[in-house]
Formats: structure tokens, sequence, C-alpha cells
């Protein structure tokens, strides 16, 4: 799914202009984005949590040349789905 068919059916269901539902999914991806890098988590009760996750620093290997290479301790955004979330996918969801 896009963030287009997010809208059209976000609008569909609400029977707001797409233009403005654009406007808000726009504004709710930008807002998560700027909370995650201020490093503040962003929790959503019944579906999940963005947050920030750090990568130790750890040891990698460039292979063209053959040499040992340092890769320094890092932030990554992650979602951490809600566990009523994970049990509905769980159930709705086949194994293919």
């Amino acid at each position: 799914m896009t963030k287009a068919d997010i809208v059209n059916s976000i609008a569909d269901k609400s029977g707001i202009e797409k233009v403005d539902v654009l406007n808000v999914v726009e504004a709710f991806m930008s807002t998560v984005r700027g909370s995650l890098e201020k490093g503040e988590n962003v929790y959503l009760r019944g579906f999940g949590s963005y947050i920030v996750k750090t990568r130790a620093e750890k040891t990698g290997r460039n292979i063209l040349k053959n040499q040992a290479i340092i890769i320094p301790a890092h932030n990554i955004p992650a979602f951490k789905p809600a566990k009523s979330f994970v049990e509905r996918v769980k159930t709705k969801v086949p194994v293919k």
C-alpha cells in the first residue's frame, strides 16, 4: 500500500477531500519524523510505537580492500507494533 492508497482509503471512508487528507497524512509523517529526529519516541496506543534504537559500535569488513573497519555507534528509527495489532495480523493474514 502506498501513501496515495492510504489517502484514497481515508478519503473514501471519511468523505473528506483527498487534498485535505493528504495534508493531514503529510503533517502526521512530518510530526513523527520531527519527534524521532529530536530523540523522542512516539506512542500510539493500540497501534504501536515509533522509537529510536541505538546501534552499538562494531567492526565491519571492507571486502574490496580486505581490511577491518570500525562502524561507529548510531541511531536508527524503528517501529514496534502493539500487541493487539500483532494479534490481529496473526489471526487475519493467512500464512503463505
